[in-house]
């Protein structure tokens, strides 16, 4: 049986993680997936919108995944590579080099994203029209205060 292993924050669950599972899934006959936890995230200084316990059942209801777990820090992977008898590390490409220390005990791979999405991409744009839309609730306000004084 050959069991894949990646991991990930998976914020903003959207078609960039499903395409990259559903990849996933077809390199072997398992998937198991490392979900960063909350204080993971806040020690590489992400913030989420959605805590660890909502992204990890967002994974586990996905179809291309077998098992989820938490990832709590950097050096765990070696053991859950062990303990999860993983054949295929698989990252994505942006991670390119950084996980080769791991070639040793298990084949690493990177894999393109998807293009033009991401979690970060989709906080931007959120935090772009939250900006736009309080520039015009101002806009509106100094108007009707305008209009209210003369």
């Amino acid at each position: 049986m050959k069991t894949i292993i990646t991991y990930g924050t998976f914020d903003l669950f959207h078609v960039g993680h499903i395409n990259l599972l559903k990849r996933l899934s077809e390199l072997g006959d398992r998937l198991v997936v490392g979900c960063s936890t909350d204080s993971f995230n806040s020690l590489k200084g992400k913030t989420t919108v959605y805590p660890y316990e909502q992204r990890k059942a967002l994974l586990e209801a996905c179809r291309y995944v077998d098992n989820v777990f938490p990832e709590e820090n950097w050096e765990q992977k070696r053991a859950d590579i062990t303990r999860e008898k993983a054949t295929l590390f698989v990252m994505g490409d942006d991670w390119a080099g950084k996980f080769d220390n791991l070639s040793d005990l298990v084949e690493v791979f990177y894999i393109p994203r998807t293009p033009d999405i991401s979690s970060t991409e989709v906080k931007t744009y959120l935090k772009v029209r939250d900006e736009e839309k309080t520039v015009e609730i101002k806009n509106l306000l100094s108007r009707a205060i305008e209009l209210l004084e003369s």
